[in-house]
């Protein structure tokens, strides 16, 4: 008989700031993030803080009343951890943990616990341990309050400082040396992209979990893992599909999210070098959740920021199953419509109909609906680039209705 395996998530709080910038509701939804980024890491949040504030205060991040009733809270419901929406600074974290006395972790440490978790080859484990001995660096000096280097006096003299500057320099030193082995395997990877031959690269990009991964699956018939939880996917896949007789070459790549730590995308490079390289991305996203415009937007700010952004471009919108839209009574004469009532059909009429002619494709991937229309799709666009290629090889690959299927 198979035992009940308990799994014991760790009681979390999570706190954030209303701003100017950053309304109620857009908090709510970086907090629902949030949340989701908890129990992915394993934790279970039990209670949400917030205060309205023009700025972060620079001691403590929040007021000094708002501290007391989490640090009372704290105490009484015996949370372990306490996590902030926003990245803190050293000497913040420092501060509020000693106020709370309990882990105190922010965003960014949060999603590179989670990569830390997911990395499973050695390069996307090195990428990782690079992100956060970069995150860790300034922050060594919370790390030795039991030395307290700051009373002085007879016997305190000396240990702290010098335990310090020997964690930095050995932070320090691994951190070059993680460069230089992500150096070698950058040149690995390339030397790799570059003995692919002539062939069409296609990649799919989108915000974590919208997905790609079981996209990849579908049309390239492979079995990469995929989860209903965030960055299920660290490495980057790439696998030869055939769609009619066209062959090319699809990746499926890392997600995006928003306030994606610059360490990642800096330690990451090589992964997006594959999005970077791609003749054809196929932006893939959640239409069924709420915040989907808000994702387009993140995703091709990273694209802009990676100097990707001018490439030919699907979007591709998936989970129409899952989605869902809010209903008006006949009779309701107050309640006025929003973005939250279109159905699949207004949508489309909307900023959609403008991405250019057929390029905003409606598919269920788990469901396989409409696959055919995004196979067709995908094939023109993949003909059009290899023609542009090769112009001699045009009459090899024919319109989508006149391609011979090749057989497996």
């Amino acid at each position: 008989m198979l035992e009940k395996e308990n799994i014991n998530f760790e009681r979390t709080v999570v706190v954030g700031i209303v701003t100017q910038n950053q309304p109620e509701e857009k908090l709510t939804e970086y907090l629902d993030e949030l949340e989701f980024l908890t129990f992915t890491a394993g934790g279970e949040v039990i209670k949400r803080f917030f205060q309205k504030m023009e700025r972060p205060n620079p001691k403590t991040f929040l007021g000094t009343g708002k501290m007391e009733e989490i640090n009372l809270y704290v105490k009484e419901n015996k949370i372990d951890t306490v996590i902030f929406d926003d990245e803190l600074s050293p000497s913040q974290q420092k501060n509020i943990t000693k106020i709370l006395n309990c882990k105190v972790l922010d965003r960014t440490n949060l999603i590179l616990d989670i990569f830390a978790q997911r990395a499973e080859t050695s390069y996307a484990r090195t990428q990782v341990e690079l992100a956060q001995c970069q995150y860790l660096l300034p922050r060594l000096s919370g790390m030795w309050t039991h030395l307290e280097r700051q009373k002085g006096g007879i016997g305190m003299r000396g240990p702290g400082e010098t335990e310090i500057e020997t964690d930095r320099r050995i932070v320090r030193d691994r951190i070059a040396l993680l460069k230089e082995k992500i150096k070698t395997i950058d040149k690995q990877m390339s030397i790799q992209r570059s003995n692919r031959g002539a062939m069409v690269r296609v990649a799919l990009v989108g915000y974590t979990n919208v997905g790609k991964s079981t996209l990849m699956n579908v049309i390239s018939k492979s079995e990469v893992f995929v989860e209903n939880k965030l960055f299920a996917t660290l490495d980057t896949t790439v696998r030869k599909v055939v769609i009619k007789n066209l062959p090319f070459l699809l990746s499926d790549t890392v997600g995006f999210i928003r306030k994606l730590p610059t360490q990642l995308v800096d330690s990451f490079k090589s992964t997006l070098d594959e999005v970077r390289e791609a003749d054809l991305l196929l932006h893939v996203v959640d239409i069924s959740h709420p915040d989907f415009e808000d994702h387009i937007a993140s995703v091709n700010q990273i694209l802009l920021d990676i100097k990707s952004n001018n490439k030919p471009t699907l979007m591709v919108f998936n989970k129409i199953d899952a989605y869902k839209h809010l209903t008006i009574d006949h009779d309701d004469l107050i309640t006025e419509k929003t973005k939250r009532h279109y159905t699949l059909s207004e949508w489309k009429q909307t900023w959609m109909n403008d991405v250019g002619e057929k390029n905003a494709l409606f598919i269920s991937a788990i469901n396989k609906e409409n696959l055919e229309e995004f196979r067709k799709r995908v094939y023109e666009a993949v003909r059009e680039i290899h023609i542009t290629r090769f112009p001699y090889n045009k009459f090899l690959y024919p319109d989508y209705e006149d391609a011979v299927e090749k057989e497996d």
